[in-house]
């Protein structure tokens, strides 16, 4: 276990910080503020990147706080969401964990925080001016102790501050939203631990701690153009991603301030295959840099690409220069890399699935000058294509088989919101399979043929539309249906998990999330 800890013992004039630490994580420092009677700290475990907060202090409340900080300075807008879980159930009931948005490390600054007790009570609490007392209102949010929220976030949109919290496998909810006529652009955000003891020291386990920092909320590029990676039309760059699906923990491999998108998981287990500015690349589950594939004459790779049940096959999606609907077109070429063979000829065409004895390709696409997209499927030997679904209105898009060859599983929106389908895979015998108030897209099927992981996306987006930029869900779910489970709370979006991404051992998925570029 590699812990990164610092300590710089400062001294300052008023004693509100005993002790700092520098370079934490993510973080730029933490310190105790208000001088508590017992230090604590902060360290970072870079193989699990989880954090482990000790902290003291009378409490954080009246017009002066004792705590421990781990905190970052940050300007405008934001998002702060991580999984919280106290270490030791025998401490006061008012002991308190979560986010803060601080003013300066003075322990009578002004502050905003987003807190979960030891017992329950779940709470954003506010300091307006400093040496204020802190404001405790009327819409806090209680829980029997067993059921502490584990997830919260904390998000800043102007003067405005949104708190929302979470158990494992749901939904946020949204505690409240405040006005902070306080706040300046740039603060301090971090996580906090206070025992309110003064006597005694309370330690957390903090994990899946990611600051976002979103896009304009009236942004909405072109769809073509959100497929095109050779296009990055904001300063949004993108982390590489891989969770463990059954208990939600999540790790960072890769971090870039271009856009990349769709991870796909190699046969071996090894590797990670995705695509950047038009071009393939496979890299180390671990981290560790990339290598380009070989990919002849396709150079305008979007994010649809895949590979064969058998281990042997890619196909991509690849933009041919001059064809409608941005040109995306089908083509299949050896996993080790060569030249490809075109599948199809209309345009746009995008590569969804493979069939589970690797002799055809399921795509989406539109046909005879429509607007509507349809599903198809094409032999890879003979190029004939088939169409399974004759849409007239409405979206459907992401087919995918299952690893048994019954059925073809897809996101469908002729009941107004965008849900999973699935149906033979002659194209009949259609079966919806989620019944909700969210957008879901992009159903994966586990190499095992248990389980399905989705995308949703929130109810305030076009039914088919599924833009980058956004306030997401992954959900997994059983591939005969039942109610989804949230496995994680990330922004993206497009690109995200277009396509398979599921680990061979069935344990794990690989996805990309986005943020402000570094």
């Amino acid at each position: 276990m590699k812990l990164a800890a610092f300590l710089i013992f400062l001294t300052l004039g008023n004693h509100s910080i005993s002790t700092a630490q520098n370079n934490i994580g993510i973080f730029d420092k933490a310190a105790d503020i208000g001088n508590p009677k017992n230090a604590g700290s902060s360290t970072y475990d870079e193989s699990t990147q989880s954090y482990h907060l000790k902290g003291a202090g009378y409490n954080i409340w009246f017009n002066r706080d004792e705590f421990q900080y781990l905190y970052k300075k940050i300007a405008g807008d934001f998002i702060l969401t991580a999984n919280f879980e106290f270490l030791g159930d025998k401490g006061d009931g008012h002991r308190k964990i979560g986010w803060m948005i601080r003013e300066s490390v003075d322990e009578g600054a002004a502050s905003v925080n987003a807190v979960v007790h030891g017992d329950g009570l779940t709470v954003l609490q506010s300091r307006l001016l400093k040496g204020a007392y802190m404001r405790d209102p009327e819409d806090e949010v209680f829980y029997a102790k067993k059921t502490v929220f584990q997830v919260v976030q904390l998000e800043r949109a102007g003067k405005k501050v949104t708190m929302k919290v979470a158990n494992w496998g749901e939904p946020l909810q949204e505690v409240t939203t405040q006005e902070i006529p306080f706040m300046k652009d740039s603060v301090l955000a971090g996580l906090f631990i206070s025992s309110h003891d003064p006597g005694k020291v309370e330690e957390a386990r903090v994990w899946n701690v990611r600051i976002d920092k979103p896009v304009p909320n009236d942004f909405s590029p072109n769809p073509i153009i959100q497929r095109s990676l050779k296009r990055n039309p904001l300063n949004v760059g993108c982390r590489l991603e891989i969770m463990n699906v059954f208990d939600g923990k999540r790790k960072i491999i890769r971090e870039s301030a271009e856009r990349f998108e769709a991870p796909n998981w190699m046969p071996d287990g090894k590797k990670l295959l995705y695509n950047e500015k038009g071009s393939l690349y496979t890299i180390p589950i671990e981290g560790g840099a990339p290598e380009k594939l070989n990919t002849g004459i396709a150079d305008n790779i979007n994010n649809d690409h895949g590979i064969s049940f058998n281990g042997k096959m890619l196909a991509i999606s690849h933009g041919r220069k001059g064809k409608p609907g941005g040109g995306s077109t089908v083509y299949i070429l050896p996993l080790t890399g060569g030249e490809p063979k075109q599948l199809t000829e209309h345009t746009p065409s995008y590569w969804h699935g493979w069939s589970p004895n690797s002799k055809e390709v399921l795509h989406v696409g539109q046909r005879d000058s429509s607007k509507i997209y349809n599903l198809y499927k094409v032999d890879i030997n003979t190029l004939k294509e088939t169409a399974l679904t004759n849409n007239t209105t409405g979206h459907v898009d992401g087919p995918e088989y299952s690893p048994d060859g019954k059925f073809i599983y897809y996101n469908a929106n002729p009941t107004g919101t965008m849900q999973i389908w699935r149906m033979k895979p002659d194209g009949s015998a259609k079966e919806q399979l989620t019944f909700d108030e969210y957008h879901n897209w992009f159903p994966h099927i586990s190499p095992d043929g248990k389980w399905m992981s989705i995308i949703s996306f929130p109810t305030d987006i076009d039914p088919a539309s599924h833009p980058s930029y956004k306030r997401v869900m992954l959900r997994m779910m059983p591939v005969g249906g039942g109610a989804p489970r949230v496995i994680a709370h990330l922004y993206g979006g497009q690109g995200t998990i277009n396509v398979n991404s599921w680990s061979p051992d069935s344990r794990h998925i690989a996805f990309v999330s986005n943020s402000e570029k570094k």
